[in-house]
């Protein structure tokens, strides 16, 4: 059986990870050097010279990574925008356009408004669940169209494959940030994203122990650049981060069936409270995006926002009063988060055109029993 016929768990369990040759150990090791010895001038044993540029630890995660997208090239950084920044420099140049999601991650804004801004990358919001809009932001100057899908904290789908139709035709990138749904729920090279970006510190870690990222890609020209920025840049994972990544994503796939599971329940249970206004989650049939998540997603994953009718604060007090779910940062891990966007993780949209509502509240769906959060959400909201 090659590995292009393998289902997903096993590529997640054995892709790019052989039994090692010397010891036979099924893990693979944490190669924890930064040089290594060469049998010669210019004689390197596997390519290894130097662990900025290549270690085995990171390319047994880099390999997994690529398997799982099914794509040809993996790439793990330092954190997920190591891995944007990375990608930015390798294909974009002084005077470009980028369209972004007009409600992107607040640390993708950041690094479009106040660093790649600086070098001369000027960038549109648009909504991404709207083609029209998407086509209408596009210039001639544009290099990358990049979205997010679902995107954060609102939950918004983007149309892979038309979104990748109108880039192409406008001589642009699709890059896809692939972080919340993760490649169990969803592969967007095969829907004709030219890259996907991870946050690997999320899904796919999946612990809350260890910060990354990812791009993968198919392209081989595209790789050349990506391999000389990393290099050139070295923002690159280190050996222990990327095997405690590599370990995480030997589970990901019955992670994220239990993070669907307890996310549909407690989305059904949402439903019954006067106190929100709007759940945003593309598994019912009332978001907007439902029909396109259907067909591009396995599922519709774990993360869950909604909005408070009363305001701003009784967002805030939800927030206060949970205590299974930990108010915290980040996502995608086993336990249970909730955050208020507007004033956590997108603080640095305030003000722009991509700042969030602050009735908004954001949940990351663990795995717990779904009963004990349910009962904790309940408290959250006084009963």
């Amino acid at each position: 059986m090659t590995a292009d016929s393998q289902g997903f768990s096993t590529r997640a369990i054995h892709a790019g990870q052989p039994a090692d040759p010397t010891t036979g150990a099924v893990v693979t090791p944490i190669y924890a050097t930064s040089t290594y010895l060469q049998d010669g001038v210019g004689r390197m044993r596997g390519g290894y010279e130097y662990s900025r540029t290549k270690n085995p630890t990171r390319r047994a995660l880099e390999e997994c990574l690529a398997a799982l997208e099914e794509g040809r090239h993996g790439f793990a950084f330092a954190s997920g925008l190591a891995a944007e920044d990375t990608l930015l420099r390798a294909v974009c140049a002084p005077g470009d356009h980028v369209v972004i999601p007009d409600d992107a991650y607040g640390g993708t804004f950041r690094l479009f408004d106040k660093v790649a801004s600086r070098w001369g990358l000027d960038y549109t919001p648009a909504k991404i669940s709207d083609v029209a809009a998407v086509r209408a932001a596009v210039t001639p100057r544009t290099r990358i169209v990049w979205v997010e899908t679902p995107t954060n904290p609102l939950l918004g789908i983007a149309d892979i494959a038309a979104l990748a139709q109108l880039a192409h035709d406008a001589g642009a990138l699709l890059v896809v940030d692939n972080t919340f749904a993760s490649p169990y729920l969803q592969q967007p090279l095969v829907l004709g994203a030219d890259v996907v970006v991870h946050s690997t510190t999320k899904y796919l870690g999946g612990h809350s122990d260890v910060v990354g990222g990812a791009l993968v890609v198919d392209d081989d020209s595209l790789a050349d650049e990506l391999a000389f920025h990393s290099n050139s840049m070295g923002a690159i994972s280190g050996p222990f981060d990327a095997w405690l990544t590599l370990r995480g994503a030997k589970t990901l796939a019955v992670r994220m069936e239990r993070h669907c599971d307890n996310a549909e329940r407690i989305v059904e249970w949402l439903g019954g409270r006067d106190e929100i206004s709007h759940i945003l989650y593309p598994g019912l049939e009332t978001h907007s995006g439902h029909e396109v998540a259907a067909k591009q997603m396995r599922r519709f994953g774990g993360m869950v926002s909604f909005r408070m009718r009363a305001g701003e604060e009784a967002a805030v007090a939800v927030c206060d009063r949970a205590e299974l779910f930990t108010l915290g940062e980040s996502l995608g891990g086993v336990e249970s988060l909730i955050e208020h966007p507007g004033r956590m993780t997108h603080a640095s949209a305030a003000g722009s055109p991509l700042e969030v509502p602050g009735d908004l509240v954001r949940l990351s769906v663990g795995i717990e029993d779904v009963e004990d959060l349910i009962a904790d959400l309940a408290r959250a909201f006084g009963g």
